[in-house]
């Protein structure tokens, strides 16, 4: 192809994003609105478009289906509970490009045991200002080996459950993904499970709240069970008296290293150890050693790393 044909095809291309772009619909959701209920503007979305919600309690669940979608609440008290669809959760994402916003996912409950706030099944993924209560997942994200699951400024309170014979949900688990990224985010009151579980490539944890308090019963504060880049950085950490385990608050490596891990940095965070035991800050099970810089200890006994690493 000439120099020109290239930059016809560009100019073509430019065009039809723009073009893309500027039909994207909003759809509107709530009493008065074009659509009464969450999936109904969903169902009816198209690649880009906008869901709005307005304010109120909907017993609704949803799939999403449509790329590049936007579904965000339009003021405060937008929540989706008491119902779960295909057996899962409450939103399924099964769409690349997805952002969430704004929204309380509540309530989540199916028979294996993993009804998630979000189950993400397709591929990127962006959730920001989303309050996660009461689920037995909060994020539930499948493995993708490409897909970015990125959370920002959501809580997460009273999540988890060990009660499925199945296994464990957690606050946050994503599987075999590329990159979790989880920052000015809270966790508090995690049941049973840990707060955040990440089996992806890289895992990126920053300033952060995860916390116990004096009746969460989480097990780890954040799992990384098969290794890979570890940054976890500016974070709060707690463990309270409760905790199911209180041996450990963050575990790298426990369950086989199954991608390249060529480095794990833990600096500048706080744990509060209000377990009433010792406990190990970080227990490193990889052969790649940690490099722990600036963290500082309250409460009772802190050893700050089992495993191969440095601390300073």
């Amino acid at each position: 192809m000439t120099w020109g044909g290239r930059l016809l095809l560009a100019l073509a291309l430019l065009a039809g994003g723009a073009a893309d772009r500027a039909g994207a619909a909003t759809l509107s959701v709530g009493p008065g609105q074009a659509y009464a209920l969450p999936h109904q503007a969903i169902a009816a979305a198209h690649d880009g478009d906008t869901v709005t919600i307005a304010p109120g309690v909907y017993r609704d669940c949803a799939i999403v289906r449509r790329n590049r979608l936007t579904i965000e609440g339009t003021g405060p008290g937008v929540v989706l509970a008491g119902r779960s669809c295909a057996g899962k959760g409450i939103l399924i994402i099964d769409a690349n490009d997805v952002t969430v916003k704004a929204l309380t996912l509540q309530g989540a409950r199916v028979p294996d045991g993993n009804g998630s706030g979000i189950r993400a099944e397709g591929g990127d993924l962006t959730v920001k200002h989303v309050r996660f209560v009461d689920n037995e997942d909060g994020i539930l994200a499948a493995p993708n080996p490409r897909a970015v699951l990125l959370v920002l400024d959501s809580q997460f309170v009273g999540n988890g459950s060990c009660a499925n014979a199945g296994g464990c949900a957690h606050a946050l688990y994503a599987g075999a993904i590329a990159v979790l990224d989880v920052e000015r985010s809270r966790f508090r009151d995690t049941r049973e499970g840990h707060s955040i579980k990440s089996r992806a490539a890289r895992t990126v944890v920053k300033d952060c709240t995860i916390a116990d308090g004096a009746e969460g019963t989480s097990s780890y504060q954040i799992d990384v069970p098969n290794g890979g880049d570890v940054l976890i950085e500016g974070n709060r950490l707690e463990k309270g008296p409760k905790s199911q385990n209180r041996r450990n608050a963050i575990m790298i490596g426990e369950e086989g290293v199954t991608h390249p891990t060529k480095s794990l940095v833990v600096k500048d965070n706080t744990l509060v150890n209000d377990t009433g035991w010792p406990t190990v800050f970080v227990h490193n099970e990889t052969a790649t050693p940690a490099v722990l810089a600036g963290n500082a200890f309250k409460g009772g006994m802190v050893v700050a790393l089992m495993g191969p690493g440095t601390v300073r």
